[in-house]
């Protein structure tokens, strides 16, 4: 039997690509958690660090506008297991930071058409 699922969205998701990491955590960028894409509302990781539904967890997104990190705060509200010991991860923000978004969005924006 087919399933059809709609989107019930409010905010574009795309795909972003940055060195992430859990705030606390001792290791670099890019070694456990990894950002997979981003809307306003939240976004999805694959990490190797196991979370739990309603987890919060404070991130670090590494942008090349800065040296300062993009700081997110959110809450887990899916997981799914990709391989062994690697989880895909939905969060949803605890607020929504349009500034944050604009951070991101401007590097993975599409040139404007001529």
């Amino acid at each position: 039997m087919l399933r059809s699922f709609e989107d019930h969205r409010l905010f574009e998701r795309f795909s972003a690509r940055f060195p992430t990491k859990f705030r606390d955590s001792p290791s670099d960028f890019g070694t456990d958690v990894f950002l997979r894409d981003f809307s306003a509302r939240g976004i999805k990781v694959t990490t190797r660090q196991h979370l739990f539904v309603n987890d919060s967890v404070s991130l670090l997104v590494k942008l090349p506008d800065s040296e300062d990190p993009l700081v997110l705060n959110a809450r887990v509200v899916w997981i799914k297991t990709k391989a062994p010991n690697i989880w895909d991860v939905g969060l949803n923000f605890h607020k929504i930071r349009f500034m944050g978004l604009h951070r991101v969005y401007k590097y993975v924006a599409e040139p404007p058409l001529n």
